[in-house]
């Protein structure tokens, strides 16, 4: 043993020696980008788009000539054209990365804060354009356009029927995108602006049936009666359903707010969580994601802010238009690397007819829709109106995710190519025009002003008044309905999902404490209480106003009898009253009151007057007493009898 451990020996301090020879240093510093790519990539992406955004408010000359939209386009196309100059692969704009990241926040953002008195008021005429108007211009664009492709013939002879329904229904409906990124800047009046953006909000569900069932009637070929009416059944699946859904999910969130009164740092996530899920649901039973999420943030909002904190409110607030924000500069972005990336396929005849049809239908609708829409509104929609209605018909990039989804078509690359240029066309010409537009016909802008306590009286006043007309009259309206929905809420659904007392509280202290909160978060933004300036006024206005008071106001000495609303009686404690200016003043008030009445006073009768009466002596001797008068006229009787 002893001799195998000395033999060992030698040999293990060999090893060791040539191991440390051959090791490595301790590395100092690594390089591993293909670990960090994604995120990194992401990080940079949003940080170029917020470096756009604050680039385009820097200078105001341009964000006063090009909407914001355009230059995000424009600023895309760039770095496509670098990415592609470096011959790298540029990254495109995903249908799964819009519809599942980025296109979420837009719509919440919007579906939370919708004005909801006004879109109420006006939900029939959004309707009607968002079903029929964007029917009409998918079958008036898809017939449209299998004409021309006929009469043409060549390449676009192959294009049959379904494929140009297929794609009329893709370029009909209205971008909500778009529209918020260009009408929030124009600053159009409430009515022109919850039409044109409530029809891009509701028409979602027209879109997501009819591409969906032009797609399969596409691809089997043969469509009948029974497809047809269980596509428009379909319709009012998707649309109901999506609706369920999100009012589900609200209520859901409004009842799980009711309980975060100890734990105030999770109150944001519930709301964004809550929404985002009910949109997932939607989407998994291919209902309306839109209308799922605008509906639960419709039905969530008033509970939950009646729940949380001020503070929690101010993060959901920042957060929902921050995270809009991002979301619409990325698709901007995306889309403008999208048109230098992705293969294209040109004819002018099919791009060029496109831009017109979708003009053309857009204005046809508008026009003859509206006609029908007046005969049954009160304040009707003018010519101006239709115009603006009508030219903000903006598509965007719900239009190229459709036309990018397209796989097992062959006809793909010609539509997408038609698609970007007709976003293109509406995002930049009809966009950088629309403002000079509104200024050169003078179109109402956007009232500037905060809501009142004396203006929610009034507002709740007329309410309840045409309630009692419409119950009077025997009319069911919607103010006779919505009266009813409001006593239904307070009676039962508040007290489930408002807790503490704010569930039974009037509906003027709760508008109170909306401007209470809104007044709060003014001041913090201003950095303290709000400076109130000292009006100066004139040594000349100064004494005019003196002289004004002084001659007007009551004076001093001058005590005038107590008027109580219950009697007219003098007041026991006032007897220093002279009972002479008493009775001046009762005369003097009766004088001027009897000019007011209905009926003249009863003035008093004049005395008789004095008659001078003359005693006559007659023939036989008896007298008569005869007055002047008599005599008078018996004289200037003879005379004219006598003259004839």
């Amino acid at each position: 043993i002893h001799s195998l451990a000395t033999y060992i020996s030698p040999m293990h301090s060999l090893s060791a020696r040539n191991s440390t020879a051959h090791r490595k240093a301790f590395p100092v510093l690594s390089f591993n980008y293909e670990y960090v790519r994604k995120p990194f990539e992401i990080s940079l992406w949003i940080l170029l788009a917020l470096l756009m955004k604050l680039g385009f408010h820097v200078i105001p000359r341009v964000s006063h000539v090009v909407p914001e939209s355009c230059l995000l386009i424009f600023v895309g196309l760039l770095v496509g054209g670098v990415i592609k100059a470096i011959r790298q692969t540029a990254p495109v704009l995903d249908t799964d990365l819009f519809f599942l990241y980025l296109l979420p926040p837009i719509i919440l953002d919007a579906g939370y804060f919708l004005p909801i008195r006004p879109f109420t008021e006006n939900l029939g005429t959004i309707l009607v354009f968002a079903v029929v108007g964007t029917l009409w211009n998918a079958f008036f664009v898809g017939g449209a356009m299998y004409g021309v492709c006929q009469l043409e013939g060549g390449q676009l002879r192959g294009v049959d029927l379904l494929s140009c329904l297929l794609f009329g229904s893709i370029v009909s409906a209205v971008d909500p995108v778009a529209v918020l990124a260009v009408f929030e800047e124009i600053h159009i009046n409430e009515l022109l602006y919850i039409l044109v953006f409530g029809e891009s909000l509701l028409n979602d569900a027209v879109t997501v049936v009819l591409y969906h069932l032009f797609e399969e009637f596409s691809h089997a070929g043969v469509v009948t009666v029974a497809d047809a009416l269980l596509g428009g059944l379909c319709f009012f699946v998707v649309s109901c359903g999506g609706i369920l859904v999100g009012a589900i999910y609200g209520l859901l969130g409004a009842f799980t707010s009711r309980f975060t009164s100890h734990t105030r740092v999770i109150e944001p996530l519930f709301v964004f969580l809550y929404s985002y899920m009910a949109y997932l649901s939607a989407e998994v039973f291919h209902l309306s994601g839109i209308m799922s999420l605008i509906a639960c943030g419709v039905v969530m909002r008033p509970y939950v802010e009646a729940n949380i904190s001020h503070k929690s409110y101010t993060t959901v607030k920042y957060f929902l238009k921050m995270w809009s924000s991002v979301s619409e500069t990325l698709i901007f972005i995306f889309l403008g690397v999208s048109t230098v990336a992705g293969p294209h396929a040109w004819n002018w005849t099919f791009v060029i007819v496109t831009v017109v049809l979708c003009l053309v239908s857009r204005v046809l609708g508008v026009v003859g829709l509206t006609f029908v829409i007046n005969k049954f509104r009160i304040v009707k929609l003018t010519k101006k109106d239709q115009f603006i209605v009508a030219y903000g018909g903006l598509r965007g990039a719900i239009a190229f995710s459709l036309g990018f989804l397209l796989t097992g078509n062959k006809m793909k690359d010609l539509f997408l190519t038609a698609i970007i240029t007709l976003i293109f066309f509406t995002v930049f010409v009809q966009g950088m025009t629309i403002r000079p537009l509104v200024e050169l016909l003078e179109v109402k802008k956007k009232r500037e002003c905060d809501g009142s306590i004396n203006e929610e009286i009034h507002t709740q006043f007329l309410d309840h008044l045409l309630v009692g007309i419409e119950d009077i009259c025997g009319h069911y309206g919607h103010h006779h309905w919505k009266d009813k929905l409001s006593r239904f809420n307070k009676a039962y659904v508040k007290k489930w999902l408002i807790a503490g007392d704010r569930s039974t509280e009037p509906q003027l202290l709760s508008f109170y404490n909306k401007m209470e909160m809104k007044q709060a978060m003014m001041m913090v933004e201003s950095g303290g209480a709000p400076s109130r300036r000292k009006t100066v006024i004139s040594k000349s206005r100064e004494m005019e106003v003196r002289k004004m008071l002084h001659s007007n106001m009551q004076k001093n000495r001058q005590r005038l009898r107590s008027y109580s609303r219950h009697d007219l009686m003098m007041d026991p404690f006032e007897d220093d009253v002279s009972e002479v200016r008493f009775r001046k003043q009762r005369v003097e008030m009766e004088r001027r009151m009897s000019h007011y009445l209905t009926v003249p006073a009863k003035r008093p009768e004049p005395p008789p007057s004095v008659r001078r009466v003359t005693e006559i002596t007659s023939v036989d001797g008896r007298k008569f007493k005869v007055s002047a008068e008599l005599i008078f006229y018996c004289c200037v009787w003879s005379v004219t009898l006598w003259l004839f």
